[in-house]
């Protein structure tokens, strides 16, 4: 790992109130975040939430409305300091671009001369790429696979990543998967976005969860699967809405037709004792995806978002 940059109290990314609109369309509203050192943290959203405002936000690329934002320990709005905080970063972008007309070898080469290679040949051999051809010739999976050498080639402190397993095949995402977790043990720290549950779960110690460039949940992955650890899907004789089987532990319900499907906190004493007043035609019992739970919170609404933020200030 090159040297540090960051004190031992500062965390490698941290936003307070960060806010971009464009005109009056809001890209990023209030991003309060503090990004540990050594974790990987997740960015978790569908396409259009604000997820690559942010990361724009971080990097420079876009003036912040309002609010504040250090990489690094560096206020990203200061050029000097932003500067510095760059010859310790790696970034991913999500559309990955290069000059056709040069070769890989050549944009490896540009790359290490600012930011230096020390990582180059150990991650060539892991993510192969044709460097002696022309970048036009790359399919997308070359592409995106010449982008992670040049991004962790420097051996970077902090690496920021928008949608990085795209274009990438299933056993080259496992070998990105492990470069992550090689990174942490080294005591990195890796940021990045994506819509692609299954990867999260996979690698990610915390969540930010954004909607409609709103912040909506921060927590450890396994606590949020754990507030909605069992889904139950059960068919009733009788048809009420679906609010009468909500109760203290359930986070979310849904119904079509005569079928109910339930996401909750293990409170099966409560759910017995709910559905001891109707007639249970079919049951079952499964295990909460991270899936499930990401529905949850996109099946919300505004009113829900205000509730919900409403709350966490009482709470702090």
């Amino acid at each position: 790992m090159s040297d540090a940059v960051t004190s031992d109290e500062s965390p490698p990314i941290e936003t307070d109130g960060l806010t971009k609109y464009y005109g009056d369309v809001r890209g990023l509203e209030g991003l309060s975040i503090a990004v540990e050192r050594g974790e990987i943290f997740g960015f978790l959203g569908p396409n259009g939430a604000g997820k690559s405002t942010a990361i724009r936000v971080l990097l420079g690329l876009l003036k912040p409305t309002d609010g504040e934002a250090r990489l690094l320990g560096h206020d990203v709005t200061d050029r000097t300091e932003l500067r510095e905080a760059k010859r310790h970063l790696g970034y991913l972008p999500s559309d990955v671009t290069f000059y056709d007309r040069v070769t890989g070898e050549a944009v490896l080469d540009y790359v290490g001369q600012l930011r230096g290679d020390e990582r180059r040949a150990e991650l060539l051999e892991r993510f192969p790429v044709p460097i002696d051809r022309n970048v036009k010739a790359y399919s997308s999976g070359n592409k995106q696979k010449l982008a992670i050498v040049a991004t962790f080639m420097h051996d970077p402190e902090l690496v920021i990543m928008d949608e990085p397993t795209s274009g990438l095949d299933p056993l080259v995402q496992n070998e990105f998967y492990d470069l992550l977790d090689e990174h942490q043990q080294q005591g990195g720290t890796s940021f990045f976005s994506s819509h692609i549950l299954s990867e999260v779960r996979r690698v990610c110690d915390r969540v930010g969860i954004i909607r409609k460039g709103r912040l909506i949940e921060l927590d450890t992955v396994d606590n949020i699967l754990e507030a909605g650890g069992t889904v139950v899907t059960v068919r009733l004789e009788e048809n009420p809405p679906a609010s009468a089987l909500e109760f203290p532990g359930t986070a979310h319900v849904e119904r079509q037709d005569e079928t109910y499907r339930l996401v909750l906190a293990q409170e099966f004493d409560a759910l017995i004792d709910r559905l001891h007043e109707y007639t249970v035609r079919d049951l079952t019992v499964r295990e909460a995806s991270i899936e499930d739970v990401f529905m949850h919170f996109y099946g919300e609404s505004e009113e829900d978002d205000r509730e919900r933020e409403a709350q966490s200030e009482s709470d702090s």
